[in-house]
């Protein structure tokens, strides 16, 4: 990746309610620096990251089942459902970007969650058959180079920044996922074949890649060597475990977008206090305080999809001052 600046704060991912322009106008004006495509989920299924996600595969289609989404053999009404809210959701967000030059961010679920998730015809998750995973892995980076490309052309001064959300990462390497009687779990899955399915996925894009997990226990050196070029999580899941894979990782050049800021209403503490523990992270690593704002984008702990529109707002707008006082006062 040639020299990139991500901008100093951004959202996860999902906000609330279901109206796609004031989603765009709340993203673009609290987050003027580093904008991204909000995801919806209020609206229904489809609407979801796991359903917007299924509708951007190529020759693969999804659809409801009341255990949740299958793969079928033809498009129908979900995967049309799923692909109108995205494209409402970039419309919006064009709207909004007019003459805008800079980070934008996408995001879509990664392809070890999606196959956790996902059923096939049998009713188990793709993830118990490693044909399938290849297959869904290889829909999902076509899928995804046709919206990259979709995005770029829409905003023509974007910087297109790729999201792949993958909370199920743990559990898949743990071996963690239930089958479908929910007596046993599928077998946990080789590290080296998760570390090159997802370098394999987030090779299409030509540009900056973040890897989200909001779980205990993010894999920090697996994510970086499988190309990651920040890695987002949960800042309060962090233990004195992760310091020697973080410090490696800030120190080879890898981003951290950390979240400090919590995803549902509550008291705001002040700015400075929510970068208090970044900034106590740097001092016990032995890091260089300068490089704290260019190491640490600042963002909520999760979607805000469970927030209240006003928390939402007020949220984004806490993580860029955040980000100024890390800026202003790195000690």
């Amino acid at each position: 990746m040639s020299e990139f600046s991500f901008g100093p704060a951004t959202g996860v991912g999902s906000m609330p309610g279901g109206d796609a322009r004031e989603a765009a106008k709340t993203v673009t004006g609290s987050i003027e620096t580093f904008p991204y495509l909000a995801e919806l989920p209020a609206r229904g299924p489809g609407a979801d990251m796991l359903g917007r996600t299924a509708g951007l595969l190529v020759d693969l289609y999804a659809r409801v089942e009341p255990s949740g989404w299958r793969i079928g053999d033809r498009p129908g009404r979900d995967t049309r459902r799923a692909r109108a809210w995205l494209g409402e959701d970039l419309d919006a967000l064009e709207e909004f970007t007019q003459g805008y030059e800079g980070p934008v961010k996408v995001q879509a679920v990664g392809p070890w969650t999606l196959a956790a998730a996902l059923e096939l015809k049998n009713g188990e998750v793709a993830l118990s058959d490693p044909g399938a995973c290849r297959d869904l892995a290889g829909s999902l980076a076509e899928g995804l180079r046709a919206h990259l490309a979709d995005v770029r052309r829409r905003i023509p001064g974007a910087q297109v920044v790729l999201q792949l959300d993958e909370p199920s990462l743990i559990a898949v390497l743990r071996g963690q996922i239930k089958t479908a009687s929910e007596y046993r779990t599928h077998r946990a899955v080789d590290r080296q074949a998760v570390e090159s399915t997802l370098r394999d996925v987030l090779g299409v894009q030509d540009g900056p890649a973040v890897v989200h997990s909001c779980a205990p226990d993010v894999p920090f050196a697996l994510l970086r060597r499988a190309g990651a070029d920040a890695i987002s999580f949960d800042f309060s899941l962090l233990t004195e475990r992760d310091d020697e894979a973080i410090g490696e990782g800030v120190e080879a050049g890898t981003k951290l977008f950390a979240g400090v800021v919590p995803g549902v209403d509550g008291r705001l503490s002040d700015p400075a206090g929510s970068v208090m523990g970044v900034r106590t992270l740097w001092r016990r690593l032995g890091l260089n305080p300068g490089s704290l704002a260019e190491s640490v984008v600042v963002t909520p702990s999760c979607g805000l999809a469970g927030a209240s529109p006003a928390y939402a707002r007020a949220a984004l707008a806490h993580c860029v001052r955040a980000a100024r006082s890390l800026a202003d006062n790195p000690e």
